[in-house]
Formats: C-alpha cells, structure tokens, sequence
C-alpha cells in the first residue's frame, strides 16, 4: 500500500523544529512493506489541510497526519477533518477518562479545554492516547485509511507502533520492501562509485542501489521489492557477500551502526581500554564515545588541550616542538596519544590536532589540515588529512576518521 504523511505545523515551515516524526513513520512504513508515495508539510490552516488530504486521498491508500491535535486556537486539524469527512463531535466517555487520568497523576486541574479535547469526530475509530491529552483519529473511506495522530513525538510513536504497524502487518500484502544498507569510509563516492560499478550493472533487477553520502561516511543502500520476503533477503544476502569481497578494506558496518559503536563493541570484546587527547575536536570524539550505553567498561577518559600550554603540562608535548613545528604536526599528534595513554593508564588512545577553520589556515597548514594518531602499547601511527573550511564539518570528519583508524588498529593486531 503506497502511503502518504501530511506533518501539520507552522514551527516546521519556519525550521523552529525539525520534522524527525514523517522521517521516522517513514522508516516504520517500509518496513511493513507500505511504500511512502509523498511527505508533505503544511500550516495549520484549514484550507490548507483540506486542500492537501484531497491532493494525498487520490495518491494513496494510507493518509498519515500528524500535528494540530492539541487545545489551542491553532490547532484546527480535527475541525478540518470533520469537514473532510461531513462529520460532527460526540463526547467520548473513554478519552474523557484518560484526559482527567492523565491531569490527575500530574497533579493538574482538567479545565474545559481540556475537556473539549473529548470531544472527537463521530465516524472516527478512536485510538487512545496515555502520554497525551490529544486522542488520534482513524477515518476509513472506501479501501482508504485517514489517520490523524498528535504532533508530539512520543505520543505519535505509541500510536504507531501499538495500534498502525500491527493493523499493517495484519494485512495481506502484495509487496515487501527489504532494507540492507552498507556503511564505508576513507573513500568518495565518485572513487566507490568506480570500484563497484561492475558489481552494479550485475545487480538483480529486484533489487536497487543508492548512493547515501554524508560528512565522510558513503552509505551504500540495497532496496529490494518483490512479493517474496524470504526471496529478497537471499538476494540481498547474496550481493553483500560480493560487495564484501571487492572493498572489504572500506566496509565498516552495517544498518544503524556508527563507528563508536562498532569500536567500542571490538574494545570490550578484546578487554581492552581507550583514552583520548583533544585539541580541534574539543571533546567531540569523547562525546561520540560515551553516548554507547555501556561505554564506562572501555573508556578512561579525555583530556581536551585545547591550548598549547595545556598540550605540554597535561600530556607532555614538547615546548620546543611546538614552538618549532606549530600543534598541528605529526609528532604532536603522536605525543598527544601517548601522553593520553601513559596519563590515564589506557591500552590505546586517540591523539587529535589540526585547524578545525575557518580562518586559522597558512599556505603549508590550510584550514582542515588535522593529524591524527592512535598509540598502542608497542607503536603509535599517525595519518595527514585535508578536510576543507567548514568547522563543523571538519569537527565531525576528523571524530570518523579517528575511530575509523582506531578500529583498523584493533583489528589488525
């Protein structure tokens, strides 16, 4: 069933909020083999919604909205979808009970706005709503679904995957759609696109490619659709095992891996512990480290030395070296990891220098220049890179690049 997600809010057209909710409906779609036909967002006028349910009912069989369900003036997404649907408001004894359960345990008088939220379309299904005043709407016409949710995250994502996906799911399907995504670094799209283009024009015809760049991370997709799920996910298999054996020095993971993920997995599973020192980075890859649940059984810790002054009395970087070669070196990289390792008594440790940019830059040393460097007990490695003048690009790049060199470190003792 091919869908189409309305998201209802002026805060979205202006980019006050970011609309994550039709990016991850879309994720839950597809993998109940409900294909997304559009995603669209509007304001919160009625002629606007009614314009655009008319626009979505000739293009899908299942409307998703999400948005102008609350109490105030603005929200008229309910108003809007009585008119659509030539319908009036009834009270609802049950969404009563849980609008005055849900102020009670919060230790807040129901008002009659909020009483007014029980009063929901008569030819609505009614899905329930436990962490919200606002009820969803489940409107059928004809062989097509009208389901309105409320804009907050969480409440929308209890409806979805308690009542929607298991409706879905319950559903015979023509069609599955299957998702396997390849994740690769340390090379461009424009060089993958090369070194795999033979395995591409071979690829089954059920199955398609795309090419998912991002701050140095190149996501490989494989998309397959057929009326055989089982099928798919051998085919699937098969071209991953292919692709695996023309860039398997590029290949890193797989789905939603990241890259503090996979390297924080191989350093407990080696027993092993990690540190980091920091200069352009600011903390950014110690950051990316501890948000693994778990991570406090592998890492140490970090020490951001930002100045130079911090670089020689925290981890012993040479005054003279850096008065001689500048922080941004080779040897100050590498003194940074093993200053990092020796201070905080770890196995292996990240040393990171460079000119995050904009401004910062020479004619031998540009914005983006970084050196990085990870010590081990018997050696330290560093590598050059030129990542531009964008600093929070630059930031971020250099964060991938450090743990990818570190799991490559790992892996090949």
């Amino acid at each position: 069933m091919q869908a189409f997600i309305i998201s209802i809010g002026e805060e979205l057209l202006i980019g006050q909020t970011i609309n994550t909710n039709a990016a991850w409906i879309a994720a839950q779609l597809n993998q109940v083999g409900s294909e997304v036909r559009e995603v669209r967002v509007i304001t919160d006028k009625k002629t606007e919604i009614l314009r655009c349910l008319r626009e979505a009912e000739d293009l899908a069989g299942l409307v998703l909205i999400t948005g102008g369900l609350g109490p105030t003036r603005d929200d008229v997404t309910r108003d809007a979808l009585c008119e659509y649907f030539d319908c009036g408001l009834v009270v609802n004894e049950d969404v009563l009970g849980d609008i005055t359960t849900y102020m009670e345990r919060r230790g807040r008088k129901i008002t009659d706005v909020n009483r007014d939220q029980a009063m929901v379309p008569e030819k609505a299904f009614i899905i329930r709503n436990p962490y919200g005043t606002a009820p969803g709407f489940w409107f059928r016409q004809g062989d097509k679904s009208f389901i309105a949710m409320p804009g907050v995250p969480y409440e929308m994502k209890e409806m979805v995957l308690k009542h929607i996906v298991p409706a879905l799911e319950s559903t015979p399907r023509e069609q599955h759609i299957v998702h396997k995504t390849v994740l690769t670094h340390g090379v461009g799209e424009s060089v993958l696109l090369e070194l795999i283009a033979d395995w591409e024009n071979n690829l089954p015809a059920a199955v398609q490619l795309a090419y998912l760049p991002s701050t140095g991370i190149v996501k490989l997709r494989l998309t397959g659709k057929g009326s055989n799920k089982e099928t798919l996910l051998e085919i699937i298999g098969r071209e991953l095992e292919k692709l695996k054996q023309i860039i398997p020095e590029y290949i890193w993971g797989f789905d939603d891996d990241s890259l503090e993920g996979v390297t924080g997995r191989l350093l407990a599973k080696k027993g092993k512990s990690l540190a980091t020192a920091e200069s352009c980075t600011g903390g950014f890859i110690a950051h990316k480290i501890t948000s693994i649940p778990g991570s406090s059984a592998y890492f140490k810790g970090s020490i951001v030395a930002y100045a130079n002054k911090a670089k020689e009395h925290l981890l012993g970087v040479s005054h003279d070296l850096l008065d001689t070669q500048g922080a941004v070196c080779r040897q100050v990289a590498e003194d940074m990891a093993a200053g990092a390792r020796q201070t905080l008594e770890a196995d292996y440790a990240i040393g990171v220098t460079g000119i995050a940019g904009p401004d910062g830059g020479s004619k031998s040393k540009p914005a983006g220049t970084t050196w990085i460097a990870i010590a081990g007990e018997h050696e330290v490695i560093s590598q050059r890179f030129a990542f531009g003048d964008n600093r929070k690009r630059n930031i971020s790049r250099a964060a991938n690049a450090a743990l990818a060199m570190l799991k490559d470190y790992i892996e090949r003792l």
